[in-house]
């Protein structure tokens, strides 16, 4: 059975944490219906449409900022229990601040756990939704990449002639193990040509050694032979790179797929990592945020604790933002890129609850 003052602070903190919810998810809204009404406006759509986008996309953005979203809730939490001297009270009924940090921290874990199994499974499919609406409005709506079992497979549309384009895996700058088969705009196929290796840095492939089918006539060419197209290297990776519309199991067997074709699974290591590691996330910051708020001044008004947590969400959020890009990017391990900051929370809340009871 939960004690009453357990109750009474699990009741508060999750009234602020909905209300702060609330503002964070109508921000979104406001911001991002601007952008959809903009990139619809040259469009036959009807009016409501960008709202529905918008709707669409917002739960996943919402997602994101749930950290910072924690650790301002905390800060509302404490600011009306000093102001009511509410605090004064519990204590009177045996409780000390270390279990009110307590009684915070397994909220706040047990928020993420669920945000994690239910939430951002719902909300990366909304924006999966959000993502193939969108397309179908968009001028690359002709390209396609897909991975598969089989490899990686490109759909391209040039000249007016259609390029199926198959692939075992990539390595470096490089399609391996490539065939690439020529239609014409009745779906016809006019040419096919094979090659062990292609050079994809620029638009303009460099095939290597290229063995040419036409009209059931093969020649090998020893010479590189250029090749115009709308994919390059960075533009392949872009399309592959909008993992938040994948749910947990998606990502593990996108992952998979990538390990098998070459392709560097980095990226959804890390994302992976990030979710696993968010329930004990949530909870550190809450803990952090309480920490502070023990230690600051009880007479400080709203508006500064506004501030003062826009300012610490904004110092947290670049922090991540940076070891993310350090481990995108393969200059740290993926493990390092997500439990360093971790970890450095964890060290401040570690000191900041020595003699916290004394506050």
């Amino acid at each position: 059975m939960f004690k009453t003052y357990e109750k009474y602070i699990f009741k508060n903190f999750i009234n602020k944490f909905l209300i702060i919810t609330l503002i964070f998810f109508s921000l979104i809204i406001i911001l991002s219906v601007l952008e959809e009404i903009s990139f619809f406006k040259n469009t036959d759509v009807n009016f409501m449409f960008p709202y529905l986008i918008t709707f669409l996309g917002a739960p996943i953005t919402l997602f994101e900022i749930f950290p910072f979203i924690f650790l301002i809730s905390t800060q509302f939490l404490f600011y009306d229990l000093f102001k009511k001297d509410e605090l004064t009270l519990l204590k009177t009924s045996g409780l000390n601040n270390l279990k009110i940090i307590r009684i915070l921290f397994l909220i706040s874990f047990s928020i993420g756990i669920f945000t994690v199994l239910f939430f951002y499974n719902a909300a990366s499919k909304l924006k999966f939704y959000y993502t193939d609406i969108k397309n179908e409005y968009t001028k690359d709506n002709k390209y396609l990449a897909v991975v598969t079992d089989s490899g990686l497979w490109l759909k391209d549309e040039i000249n007016n002639y259609t390029l199926i384009v198959k692939a075992n895996y990539i390595q470096n700058d490089y399609l391996m193990s490539v065939v690439i088969n020529k239609f014409n705009n009745k779906f016809e196929l006019e040419e096919v040509i094979q090659s062990k290796r292609i050079n994809i840095k620029n638009d303009l492939w460099e095939i290597e050694n290229p063995t040419i089918t036409k009209k059931n006539i093969t020649s090998n060419n020893d010479k590189i032979l250029f090749f115009k197209t709308n994919f390059n290297k960075k533009k392949i990776r872009s399309l592959f790179s909008n993992i938040s519309t994948l749910n947990l199991i998606e990502l593990f067997d996108l992952k998979k797929d990538y390990d098998n074709l070459g392709y560097s699974s980095k990226e959804i290591q890390i994302h992976l990592l990030n979710l696993f590691s968010t329930p004990i996330f949530y909870a550190a910051l809450t803990v952090l945020s309480s920490i502070i708020m023990f230690n600051l001044n009880k007479n400080r008004s709203l508006f500064f604790h506004i501030i003062f947590g826009v300012f610490m969400s904004v110092i947290i959020y670049y922090i991540n933002f940076i070891f993310n890009s350090l481990g995108n990017n393969e200059k740290i391990p993926a493990m390092a890129s997500i439990f360093i900051p971790l970890i450095a929370i964890s060290i401040l809340t570690g000191i900041g609850l020595i003699k916290i009871n004394e506050k």
